[in-house]
Formats: structure tokens, C-alpha cells, sequence
């Protein structure tokens, strides 16, 4: 007969299987800092990275990229690029890729509003983000429809909560606010509901330097101090193929002379924007990427730069794009090579092109996770609630997706196989037949000993039933809204709401600024 502390232990692990996932836990895992244990996988050998590599600096050298803004093409042709101003194109020579790639930092020290949140950028450490740049929003209870302040400030909570997301961003764009005063708001709301590293857009120079002084402001630096750290982050998208726009151009240069985080991504769908092979898209995202940073280290050597990647594959009979597939899995291998040959930190992206959460969209973004974990990537954007191919986050695939993050953060954590865990006392002490529910060594552990779900349920048939019959996608719904009405912002960041408030007042009644294309 099991004595009382084993029906305890019962009692404990049965506790919120019963349709009310998301209970807490006694468990305390860390999930803020991790380092990927995994090997990372090799998808072309040494002697195709190299070829890889070498045919993007031919690309850059005899083809050229088309570079938009005036002000970029003078600084690279002022370093020894050659520019041919009637049609835009700038040719950049190896020696200057190469020169310039030597000044970029291996390692970035990217800081939070509390020190607890500071990230160490650099390759062996890896950092999740939510999905970013979404048109629209979903949940099971409001349905699907185009993103809001109040949409954005709640996925910002949801980012907050989760330890298993590193960073904020752009989760959706609020429409409902006018493009001049957009980037105060989703500035305020990152600042003040968070005291992670926030996201800054850009979207030309007066947006870039209002957003550079709410984070000073927040964080209670000086110009000098902000500059000299990194504070905040952007993303810059090459317009693919060969292509260097007005504002992603300005962004490199604005975060650069701040001192601040650019993560470099050219957007290459093999067989739209990029050719169709693995390796002829990667060819082109390494020349356009390249690209971005010598320019970036032209402008400040030593720029906080990140090797970016998110190439994936179009479906050939809609022109859609794919993700989770096989070819986005490979590009991601192949990019983590690529990007150990520059020896940079790098970012790669998750996601789903299915409509709903559902059986697709957890398998296309599980893949594409363990795509980015085993090619070492330093930073993977879009690994929580992206669906549609980036047309809409989803509050509920959010939630499932935190159980596939937290998973992967516990094969982080070390695996305890010390003389104790390997437990012989354990094993004398229970008998043949017997079990171990009881015994000591299970006893001193079992509040700590396993992952507790955030949403699965373990729950029998009958009991699953009898508590409503609820899938895994129904239950989120009851673990987003939960987090919600019990969210409470960081002090560090409910305190600065009103400085926040004054700068913003002060440049509404100024007119704001408009975005620059």
C-alpha cells in the first residue's frame, strides 16, 4: 500500500491536468541565459561553404548590389567601393568585405532594463523572440483581425512573462495609430510593460533618434552612455535580390554610429527571390548580407552587427511562402556554416505558413526550431506564435509554442549524472515488484524533478473528458487570458511611464514623424 507522502506525490503531478493548464509550478527552472548544447550540423561540406562564400564575394565584386540611398553610396565609395550612380549600383571588393568582417565584435553585450536580462549575443548562446512584423492578430475568442495598441501592449505581457523569450518585438503593427506617433506607442509599451531589450524600427532617421532618446530616457543614460553600450536592436531586411533600400540603408547607418544592435537579414525565397537551389540562395543572402555589414563597419568599426538568415522556400504553384519545410531546414544549416565562417553571431527565424493553430502549424514551426538549435543559431525571431507566413501571431499558438521553447531550454540546462542522481541507494532500497513512488530519492526531488507542462495535458481519457475535452489550442486560450489578469510590469518599468509620457506629449504636439521609404 503507498503511504500517505506517495498519495501526496500523486495528488501534486495530477494537479492542473485537469483542463486547467498553466498552474503553477514549485519549479524554478533559469530559463533567461542559455547556452545550445547541441553539435551544430553541417548540411555542405567545408569545401562548398568556402565556394558559397567566395561566389558571393564575386557576386558583390562584378555584379554589384543596387544601394537607394545617396548617403550610403557616398560612404562606400568614399571606403574604395565603386559606384555608378545612374543606375545606383555599388561593386564592393573582397579585400574590403574582408577587412571590414575583421572589425565586427564576435561577442555582444546586449543590455536589458535590469541586469538580469542583459544577453550575451555570440556564438554557443541562443535567444528566442515571438513572432514580429505581423499585419493582423488572432485569437479563438475575438478571431482574426487587423493588429491594435491594446493587441500589441497584451503580446508584449505574454513576452514579459516568459523567461523562454529573450527579446521583445514589433509582435504586430497597431493600425489604429497614426504612422507618425506609431513608434512612440510601441516604444512606451515595450519600456514600460518590459525590462527586456527592446525593439526599435527603422523607419528613417527622426523615428530612429525619437526611439534612441525614450530608451535613454528609460534607462537613465546619458548620450555618451548609450552610446557606448547596446541598448536596443533593430532588424534590417535587404530587398532581395541585390537590393539596399532608402530606410533599411539609413538603419544600418543610424544604429551604427549610435552604437546600437542591427541584425543584417536578407528575406530570400528560393524560387521567387532567390534562386531555386539551397545553395543559390544562400549564395545571395551571404553577398546581400555582407553587404549590410561592411557598410555597417565602415561607418563605426566595431559596430554591434548580427549575420542574419531567413531563407526558406515558395510553394511553385501559388508563389506562397513555406516554412518548416525541408529546404527552409537545410538554408538554416547551411546559414549556421556560413555564419561560423564569418565567425559572427547570427539570427535565423522559425514560423508557419498554416492558417491556424493547428497540427501544420505546430510541426512546420517545431521543425523550423530545431532547424535554427542545430545549426547553432545565436538568435531565432519568429519561434512563438507566427502563423500565415508572418500575416498574423496567434495569442493561443503563442502559448503552445512557449511548451516547445521551455523544452528545448531544459535540454540547455545540464543533466545532473553525479553518483547521487545516479542513485545506487535508490535502487537497493526497493524491493523486486516494488516501486519507486515512495522511496527516498524520489521523495527529496519529485516537486522539481520533471517539466511541468505549460499547456499539455496528461490526463486519462476519461478524466480529459470529463473536464471538457479540451485540445491543447482550447487550453492556451485559458493560460493567455490568466497571464493577462494577473500581469503586473516590472517596478524598474512602471516607473519611467511618466517620463515616457512627457517626451511623447511633447512630440505629438510637435507633429511626430513620419516614416521615411
Amino acid at each position: 500500500m503507498m503511504d500517505e507522502a506517495a498519495r501526496d506525490l500523486r495528488r501534486e503531478r495530477r494537479r492542473g491536468r485537469n483542463g486547467e493548464a498553466g498552474a503553477e509550478s514549485s519549479r524554478r527552472p533559469n530559463y533567461r541565459s542559455l547556452k545550445n548544447p547541441f553539435l551544430p550540423q553541417p548540411v555542405f561540406s567545408d569545401d562548398q561553404v568556402a565556394a558559397i562564400h567566395d561566389t558571393a564575394l564575386r557576386v558583390l565584386e562584378e555584379l554589384g548590389i543596387k544601394v537607394l540611398l545617396p548617403e550610403a553610396r557616398a560612404i562606400l565609395v568614399r571606403a574604395g567601393a565603386l559606384v555608378d550612380e545612374d543606375s545606383q549600383m555599388v561593386r564592393i571588393g573582397r579585400d574590403m568585405v574582408a577587412a571590414t568582417l575583421a572589425l565586427a565584435p564576435r561577442s555582444i553585450q546586449a543590455h536589458g532594463g535590469d541586469r538580469s536580462r542583459d544577453l550575451a549575443l555570440e556564438p554557443g548562446t541562443i535567444t528566442f523572440l515571438a513572432g514580429c512584423g505581423a499585419p493582423n492578430v488572432t485569437d479563438l475568442e475575438r478571431g482574426r483581425r487587423p493588429g491594435t495598441l491594446a493587441a500589441f501592449e497584451d503580446l508584449i505581457r505574454l513576452v514579459q512573462h516568459f523567461d523562454v523569450l529573450h527579446m521583445l518585438g514589433p509582435c504586430i503593427e497597431p493600425q489604429d495609430v497614426d504612422t507618425r506617433f506609431r513608434h512612440y506607442a510601441t516604444g512606451r509599451a515595450q519600456l514600460a510593460l518590459s525590462d527586456k531589450l527592446p525593439f526599435v524600427f527603422a523607419r528613417g532617421t527622426p523615428q530612429v533618434d525619437d526611439s534612441f532618446e525614450m530608451v535613454r530616457l528609460a534607462r537613465g543614460l546619458s548620450e555618451d552612455e548609450f552610446r557606448a553600450g547596446a541598448y536596443c536592436y533593430t532588424v534590417i531586411n535587404t530587398n532581395s535580390p541585390r537590393q539596399l533600400d532608402i530606410p533599411m540603408a539609413q538603419g544600418i547607418i543610424d544604429f551604427a554610429k549610435a552604437g546600437q544592435v542591427s541584425i543584417i537579414t536578407p528575406f530570400c525565397l528560393a524560387g521567387a527571390m532567390a534562386p531555386i537551389t539551397v545553395a543559390g540562395a544562400l549564395t545571395l543572402q551571404h553577398a546581400e548580407a555582407l553587404a549590410g555589414l561592411t557598410l555597417a563597419q565602415i561607418v563605426r568599426p566595431g559596430a554591434p552587427v548580427v549575420y542574419g538568415s531567413f531563407s526558406s522556400n515558395v510553394d511553385m504553384k501559388s508563389g506562397a511562402p513555406a516554412f518548416g519545410t525541408p529546404e527552409h531546414i537545410k538554408a538554416t544549416l547551411g546559414a549556421g556554416q556560413l555564419a561560423r565562417f564569418t565567425g559572427l553571431p547570427w539570427r535565423s527565424g522559425g514560423g508557419s505558413a498554416a492558417n491556424v493553430s493547428d497540427a501544420q502549424a505546430a510541426h512546420e514551426t517545431q521543425f523550423a526550431l530545431w532547424g535554427s538549435v542545430l545549426a547553432g543559431s545565436t538568435v531565432c525571431i519568429h519561434a512563438a506564435g507566427w502563423l500565415e507566413g508572418g500575416l498574423s501571431v496567434s495569442f493561443e499558438k503563442l502559448i503552445t509554442d512557449i511548451e516547445a521553447l521551455q523544452t528545448i531550454a531544459e535540454l540547455c540546462a545540464a543533466t545532473p549524472g553525479d553518483a547521487d542522481a545516479i542513485g545506487f541507494e535508490a535502487i537497493a532500497e526497493v524491493q523486486p515488484g516494488g516501486h519507486f513512488f515512495s522511496a527516498a530519492h524520489t521523495m527529496t526531488r519529485y516537486r522539481t524533478a520533471f517539466y511541468e507542462p505549460l499547456v499539455a495535458d496528461w490526463s486519462n481519457f476519461g478524466n480529459w473528458t470529463q473536464s471538457g475535452g479540451k485540445t491543447a489550442t482550447e487550453r492556451a486560450t485559458g493560460v493567455w487570458k490568466r497571464i493577462l489578469s494577473d500581469f503586473r510590469p516590472p517596478p524598474s518599468a512602471a516607473a519611467i511611464a511618466g517620463v515616457l509620457d512627457e517626451f511623447i506629449a511633447r512630440r505629438t504636439e510637435e507633429g511626430g514623424a513620419a516614416p521615411v521609404s
